[in-house]
């Protein structure tokens, strides 16, 4: 499984309901996208002072990389990337994306070690 990870800082002008519109836009998605699974948003709650500015986020979880990679390419992923974009604090600058292998994926990978994320903790393999 693939977990898209999203960081955003959104302009101070952007209301609570252009961002739950922007939410609902990501989470339609889901009807057009074979593999796109579980959506969650949410403001940052972490009491450390790592944010660098990231003030939201959210997550999608894919069946694998290739669901990940149809939705990069998907024409409506096109569109709602660029709503989400137009009310970032300078635009891209305003984006962090990390992707992350979660569960088997992660322990089937050959390599010296991987950090499994859902294990939270390295493994050697």
């Amino acid at each position: 499984m693939i977990r898209h990870c999203v960081f955003v800082r959104f302009r101070n002008d952007v209301t609570d309901e252009e961002r739950a519109a922007i939410h609902a836009d990501l989470e339609a998605l889901r009807s057009v996208i074979d593999g796109m699974a579980k959506v969650e948003f949410s403001a940052n709650t972490s009491p450390e002072p790592f944010a660098r500015g990231f003030t939201h986020g959210f997550t999608i979880d894919f069946r694998d990389a290739a669901a990940r990679d149809a939705y990069l390419v998907h024409e409506a992923h096109s569109r709602a990337g660029a709503r989400l974009v137009a009310a970032l604090e300078g635009g891209t600058d305003g984006l962090m994306v990390f992707d992350l292998e979660i569960g088997a994926e992660c322990m089937s990978r050959k390599s010296v070690q991987r950090f499994c994320v859902n294990d939270m903790h390295k493994t050697t393999i």
